[in-house]
């Protein structure tokens, strides 16, 4: 190869340079049950199993155990009832609870005196906080339906109804971030993503909605240190056991490291972009844009060896995107590729 072909193989990368869309997927629903476990004398209890069993779909159950605080923490649950036991040594107590989309607090205590398996409530209280949890879930299905169809302030208004009967919900909030960034109404995405975060601080989804604004409003540096916290979370250890003893690394998703790289690149961080459009490649081999962008980070080394290694990518990208809005410039490449 050439040094002219090279040269304009990174001018055509240069044009293109401003990057980059990003996956801006909407968030479920999902409730949370908390709690602290004592035993008869009040003292807490390290180390209990924790056993969540959703009673309405019959699903296998969740098992956690009581941290260091003796607490225990379980996050995106379905609306439903739910069965928790706890058991430590030959002790042993349950509690049965309905979960919408907020945080239910379940505290628990083990021996004499310990709760026993009874239901909290009446029947027409637990009738009455199903029918009320049913409808909050069809309105903020129907929301993000909305949102799907692109009709953004039908969805904020769906997602606003939610909030009214349930104020601390993240999740609404963070969906109304998604229509309100999808609308360009980044101050007002920005504003329904801080709040998410403050209502559930390891919400890394969110932390990665808050990336993709300011990535949007080209203020890179606040996009980069969003993007980083959100992937630290996802590294992290799952909420609620002990210390992290036996809790399992969250994987991140495709796209989720190619938003990642898709901030670096745009920040001009081009060789820990590519660092990341690799893992989105090897992640999902299907992913169009993270093949045309891990083509372009290995066309800007400029070396021929890099032009060929480039090569099979923009070929995929045109391959699994033949409409992209990137095929114009993925076959002027592959063009001066010899």
């Amino acid at each position: 190869m050439t040094g002219i072909t090279i040269r304009r193989a990174v001018a055509i990368c240069t044009l293109a340079f401003g990057l980059a869309s990003v996956v801006a997927p909407a968030f479920a629903q999902g409730g949370a049950v908390k709690g602290k476990v004592t035993d008869a004398q009040g003292q807490i209890v390290v180390g209990a199993a924790v056993a969540i069993e959703n009673l309405t779909n019959g699903t296998k159950a969740i098992v956690t155990k009581t941290d260091k605080k003796g607490e225990y923490i379980q996050v995106g649950l379905s609306a439903g009832d739910y069965k928790i036991t706890i058991t430590k040594d030959a002790l042993s107590a349950t509690k049965q609870i309905h979960v919408a989309l907020d945080m239910v607090m379940a505290d628990m205590r083990l021996g004499a005196g310990g709760d026993a398996g009874k239901a909290t409530g009446s029947k027409e209280d637990v009738a009455k906080a199903k029918a009320k949890a049913d409808a909050m879930t069809k309105a903020f299905a129907d929301g993000v339906a909305l949102s799907n169809e692109g009709k953004a302030d039908e969805a904020v208004a769906k997602f606003n109804e939610v909030l009214a009967v349930i104020p601390n919900c993240p999740e609404c909030y963070a969906n109304i971030g998604t229509v309100q960034t999808q609308a360009k109404k980044y101050a007002e995405a920005e504003a329904a993503y801080k709040k998410a975060i403050e209502l559930k601080p390891d919400f890394s989804e969110a932390y990665n909605g808050l990336a993709n604004v300011y990535n949007a409003e080209k203020k890179f540096d606040l996009a980069a240190e969003a993007s980083k916290k959100a992937m630290e979370l996802i590294a992290a250890p799952a909420a609620g056991a002990p210390g992290a003893t036996g809790a399992v690394a969250a994987a991140p998703s495709a796209s989720q490291v190619f938003n990642q790289g898709v901030i670096l690149w745009n920040a001009g961080k081009i060789p820990e972009a590519k660092a990341q459009f690799e893992a989105a490649v090897k992640a999902d081999p299907n992913m169009a844009d993270a093949r045309y962008w891990l083509g372009m980070a290995l066309v800007n080394t400029g070396t021929p060896e890099a032009m060929k290694e480039a090569k099979p990518h923009f070929e995929a990208y045109v391959k699994l995107a033949p409409t992209g809005a990137n095929v114009e410039t993925a076959k002027a490449i592959i063009a001066t590729i010899k």
